[in-house]
């Protein structure tokens, strides 16, 4: 029976960490499909932001709170004047009813005089102010377009904690498709030789760019 020889179990190993690397990076580009073009299409609107016009929308309505409320709140914003709590829960229902929104338990900030609700959402803005003198409740929405909301679920802003998260999540995606790209590079490097100077090429173009005309 005949020993393997070091050469072999070399080559054998060598195939194996390939056959790894290979799943991995295919499973991880998989994952990073959606993402990786969502991502590439936004880097360039927001690189050209000035160059994109947003024609925002705005709604504005009006309301009256009911009076029963209304003396809640204002003893609710004597005990929380200068604060930021979360409005009570009968005031979210009746916006929830008359604007069809959901505070979701937003800090609100509170003063004597009146009620400010802030609701940031990615590509547009909107606000709830309610007078505590005389009920008088306003609600306006801004809607800055697609290409705004995009721009905004690039970044994470005002997206929520699950879009944080998934955004967390593909980074580490991405992170696993180039180191596993860059160790299957290593793996085929000596039977192409312009791989290490494409690599290093991709390095030094974008670090020359960044030292040169980043001020």
């Amino acid at each position: 029976m005949s020993v393997p020889s070091a050469s072999s179990a070399r080559n054998a190993s060598r195939a194996v960490w390939l056959k790894h690397l290979h799943q991995w990076h295919w499973v991880s580009s998989a994952m990073c499909l959606l993402g990786m073009f969502l991502f590439a299409i936004t880097g360039i609107t927001l690189n050209h932001a000035s160059q994109i016009e947003a024609k925002p929308t705005i709604v504005r309505q009006q309301a009256q709170l009911p009076a029963a409320l209304a003396a809640e709140l204002r003893a609710y914003a004597e005990r929380h004047d200068g604060a930021k709590e979360p409005l009570p829960a009968k005031a979210e229902q009746w916006l929830e009813q008359m604007f069809k929104i959901q505070p979701g338990g937003r800090a609100a900030e509170w003063s004597v005089d009146e009620v400010y609700l802030p609701l940031p959402k990615a590509g547009g803005d909107a606000w709830v102010r309610i007078g505590l003198e005389d009920g008088a409740t306003e609600f306006e929405n801004t809607d800055r377009g697609w290409i705004s909301w995009l721009n905004d679920v690039h970044k994470g802003r005002n997206t929520g904690a699950v879009w944080n998260w998934f955004i967390d999540i593909f980074a580490v995606a991405c992170l696993v498709f180039c180191v596993t790209g860059l160790l299957i590079l290593k793996f085929h490097a000596a039977n192409r030789p312009f791989t290490w100077p494409m690599v290093g090429l991709g390095v030094l173009i974008p670090v020359g760019i960044a030292l040169l005309f980043i001020h």
